[in-house]
């Protein structure tokens, strides 16, 4: 089963919290046992499980890649001034997959679902969930 997520980001770097939708679909899957991945489409957006509890966390994971990986030092910005929104989606990179046990995802107690936006604002961002039940 496939289902797309699909909105719109509103600043140039962020972490979106979409464990809500995911476990919406986990259930609407009906599986009780298997996996669910969770894709970002798009070559400057990433997926990230990070704690969902504390909203200085995803700040901090921002702040990090930045002081990790500035803008306007790499090559590909004299393409189209994003190089740095390219390497951060290939570090954290653009999924992951949950196993769903009993119907349930199986993320820990403050474990969230991110979408990680680094070449923000957009329009239309799309991610792609694919369950698979365990035979």
């Amino acid at each position: 089963m496939h289902r797309f997520i699909r909105f719109a980001t509103q600043q140039p770097q962020i972490l979106i919290d979409i464990t809500e939708r995911v476990r919406a679909i986990a259930k609407e899957s009906g599986v009780r046992n298997g996996l669910l991945n969770v894709y970002a489409q798009g070559a400057t957006a990433a997926i990230m499980i990070q704690e969902n509890w504390d909203e200085s966390v995803p700040l901090d994971v921002v702040t990090l890649l930045r002081k990790l990986v500035p803008p306007g030092v790499w090559l590909h910005d004299q393409q189209d001034g994003n190089g740095d929104a390219h390497l951060k989606a290939g570090l954290v990179g653009p999924s992951e997959t949950i196993p769903i046990i009993d119907g349930q995802l199986g993320l820990s107690t403050w474990q969230g679902i991110f979408f990680c936006e680094f070449d923000g604002p957009r329009s239309n961002r799309t991610v792609v969930c694919t369950v698979l039940a365990a035979t």
